[in-house]
């Protein structure tokens, strides 16, 4: 497992983190995802062998967010 942080841009609420969480949470190769609004980072652990960063980057984009590391 990996820890990586990214930054997060466009998030208006703790929703919007709790967004985040729960969709890359249900994404297979993610254990854990932390994001916090207040600073705009989101703390995530995964298995880079069944998700790549790439892909996590895509999810949250999907959602209407912009993740850099």
């Amino acid at each position: 497992m990996v820890k990586k942080v990214f930054k997060i841009q466009g998030m208006h609420c703790t929703a919007c983190a709790m967004d985040i969480d729960g969709e890359l949470e249900d994404t297979e190769g993610i254990k854990e995802s932390n994001t916090n609004y207040a600073k705009q980072l989101s703390e995530i652990i995964f298995d880079p062998g069944k998700v790549s960063e790439e892909k996590i980057r895509d999810i949250i984009k999907g959602l209407g967010y912009n993740a850099t590391y």
